[in-house]
């Protein structure tokens, strides 16, 4: 997924640069080990979508107005026959081979839908028009990433029916099917801010 315009940081982040390469090349670098075919998803317009293959992906499509139709736009061009789907973010980076694996053999052992997590270092609070309005037990919160698995059935069900969420777990949950969870990477950053491609920057180039 790499279609989001970046609005919070100022501009398609997923685009920037990390040493040599640009961030979705990173992202795809990992899915590339796992995957048996990629769907990437790219902004409408991008000059990308007038070629056949691009970034190391089977397929590009134009994403949509909202994150959910983009992921639909993609899963409308992934083979029927796929028994495994995977959603990730071209804004993760440095998501590893081994946490893509972890997903996907959740799958394989028959959990529907499976995602990274971590759990909250930092004391939660619920808010109200700038005011505390109580405190959220940490025990029962996490932090969700992507790669995000899912048996291919259920995904499409989820999204046959066009809502909207921040990640496709939401939708699959709003089915009613459980949701299993697997250690997240806190290596694994979301890139929203300058501040995060800094620090991802760094990561990237101690490991280099």
């Amino acid at each position: 997924m790499a279609a989001g315009d970046g609005t919070r940081f100022g501009g398609r982040k997923q685009f920037t640069k990390i040493e040599d390469r640009e961030m979705v090349d990173w992202a795809l670098c990992a899915a590339r080990e796992v995957a048996d075919g990629i769907v990437l998803v790219l902004p409408p317009g991008d000059t990308r979508l007038a070629c056949d293959e691009v970034k190391g992906a089977d397929v590009v499509v134009a994403g949509g107005e909202t994150r959910s139709a983009s992921v639909r736009a993609g899963l409308d061009v992934v083979p029927q026959h796929a028994a495994v789907i995977v959603v990730h973010d071209g804004t993760r980076p440095l998501a590893t081979r081994a946490l893509f694996t972890k997903v996907i053999d959740a799958i394989k052992e028959g959990a529907d839908a499976a995602v990274p997590a971590l759990a909250s270092a930092d004391t939660l609070k619920r808010v109200r028009d700038g005011i505390v309005v109580g405190s959220v037990d940490r025990d029962e919160v996490m932090a969700v990433q992507t790669p995000q698995a899912f048996r291919a059935e259920v995904l499409r069900r989820a999204h046959s029916r066009g809502d909207d969420a921040t990640d496709d777990a939401g939708l699959v949950e709003a089915l009613g099917v459980t949701v299993s969870i697997v250690p997240g990477d806190a290596r694994n950053i979301k890139v929203t801010t300058p501040a995060d491609l800094e620090l991802v920057r760094a990561l990237a180039a101690r490991d280099g």
